[in-house]
């Protein structure tokens, strides 16, 4: 089967595939990382752009680490690959695939840094994006050689943007609007701040750091796609499908969220707007609530309820009569309200996280989302919690039923290395959570088995610890036996039919 190129006979493509290429553009855009999130997320997005003459530019992908893989097999079929969105949009199941054409090439600057200071020398470049995960947008102590990559993803960037200052000479339009996607709060403030640390280390002229500050735009962001990459389990039923070799296939869901807050010059010359693409400008702690409060919180209100009850994915648990009616109901009657965001904005999100929840295409596991749940509860949850009660007086019984079943599931059989060891049914689960939260809820649990503690006990020792919710929980009235209460039912009754008596009981 012939390889995705330029030289594939592409006219000849099926039905399924679409595919639009033009090379005369300039390069426009640099990106920092080369994976399948930037590849089905931003590159797609200009790829739209493109395909509507509102860009009209390319991007140069710059490999981020010094082991990576992807940048010899993107220079090898011509920076292009093939996006297969699948998933739920507007009550309907679609599924796109389509040939993406926006990536020119990709370089390594490991051992070709030359190259990459060339294209800091471009006046046609504009825009900077980046996707080099939490972890590299992070500082580290290393010597700035003008003749070499700098090894930390900051690092890099400053070096690009020194060059770009010395040979443009320091000219206010050479200097770029750089757009980070990690998944980081303020990303685009922490990004210019450690550029400016390794300016200021590397000793570099007052004038760039002034030029940094006065004539680039640091964007924060909020990025929001389901992007799984190459999807190895089903690959022959694609090959089939497309009819050729493509060994950056990466697959995503349709549904995208981008907010950016940018000056009204980047809207005019990036306008992801007029291509139909659901990119919010402005402010984005608007959108970040939004989407850990009825996205996130949704995921960890759900995970230890459903999979206690005996499901493994999402899907599976919004499938379930009385399981995806926990989840709704406490979305929408529990957490919606306490959003600060216009109704019919909230509204359209929620449709959409329920199509996102019902994609038949994505295999989100539960176990996954139980990574890490206390701090996940504390920062996901426990603040639509404390303003539902602001708000309505009372107690929001989905979330707090969430919060029993968080506690049963993090009860341990035994200790295994660093983790804890859970059982349900006949299956053992890893519990993983940091070191903390593990010896909090073992000991309680301890104290339980040998018979110290009553469940009411139990649940106000866990919930009075302030270090684990950033509050006292148990000091909020009635909390601690409602809770207490749901723990002892799911203990009895099992965690399936204590979900079936409480849908029954407050739905």
């Amino acid at each position: 089967m012939e390889q995705l190129s330029r030289s594939l006979k592409l006219k000849n493509l099926p039905a399924q595939v679409t595919y639009e290429y033009q090379d005369h553009w300039p390069e426009k855009v640099v990106q920092f990382g080369e994976g399948n999130f930037l590849r089905g997320f931003v590159d797609w997005m200009i790829h739209e752009l493109n395909k509507q003459g509102l860009f009209n530019g390319k991007v140069v992908a710059i490999q981020p680490t010094p082991h990576g893989k992807v940048v010899p097999k993107l220079n090898a079929q011509d920076g292009l690959y093939t996006l297969a969105l699948r998933g739920i949009e507007n009550g309907q199941i679609v599924e796109r695939n389509e040939i993406i054409s926006s990536i020119s090439r990709g370089i390594n600057p490991y051992s070709n840094w030359a190259e990459v200071l060339k294209v800091a020398e471009s006046p046609d470049i504009q825009f900077v994006f980046s996707n080099t995960t939490e972890a590299g947008l992070t500082y580290l102590e290393e010597a700035y050689d003008e003749q070499k990559s700098p090894l930390s993803f900051p690092g890099k960037v400053t070096a690009f943007l020194y060059h770009r200052y010395k040979v443009m000479n320091a000219k206010p339009d050479a200097g770029l609007v750089l757009i980070p996607c990690e998944l980081v709060e303020g990303n685009g403030d922490l990004l210019k701040e450690l550029v400016l640390r390794y300016a200021k280390e590397w000793k570099m002229p007052e004038d760039f750091i002034t030029w940094i500050n006065n004539d680039n735009q640091f964007c924060n962001t909020l990025v929001d796609r389901i992007v799984t990459g190459y999807p190895k389990d089903n690959i022959g039923e694609y090959r089939n499908l497309l009819g050729y070799e493509d060994v950056l296939l990466t697959a995503g869901e349709p549904y995208h969220l981008f907010a950016i807050e940018a000056g009204d010059d980047v809207t005019k010359r990036l306008p992801f707007h007029q291509a139909g693409l659901n990119v919010k400008w402005g402010p984005v702690t608007p959108y970040r609530e939004l989407k850990v409060r009825l996205l996130n919180g949704p995921h960890t209100m759900m995970f230890s309820v459903c999979y206690l009850a005996g499901v493994d994915t999402v899907l599976e648990a919004i499938q379930d009569p009385e399981l995806g009616e926990f989840v709704k109901t406490g979305m929408i009657e529990e957490i919606f309200p306490t959003v600060k965001m216009e109704e019919e904005e909230k509204r359209a999100f929620v449709e959409s996280v329920i199509e996102r929840f019902e994609n038949p295409y994505n295999k989100h596991f539960l176990a996954d989302i139980g990574m890490n749940a206390i701090y996940k509860y504390k920062s996901r949850l426990i603040p639509s919690l404390l303003d539902y009660i602001r708000h309505t007086n009372k107690l929001p019984q989905s979330i707090l039923f969430s919060l029993a079943a968080l506690i049963v599931y993090y009860r341990p059989t035994r200790k295994e290395g660093d983790f804890l060891i859970g059982r349900r049914g006949n299956d053992e689960y890893t519990i993983r959570d940091n070191k903390v939260a593990l010896e909090v809820l073992a000991n309680a649990w301890e104290q339980f088995e040998n018979g110290g503690e009553d469940v009411t006990r139990l649940t106000r020792s866990i919930l009075e610890d302030n270090e684990l919710w950033g509050i006292k929980l148990n000091e909020i009235e009635g909390l601690t036996e409602l809770v207490a209460g749901n723990v002892s039912r799911i203990l009895q009754d099992g965690m399936k039919e204590s979900v079936k008596k409480f849908t029954k009981a407050n739905v």
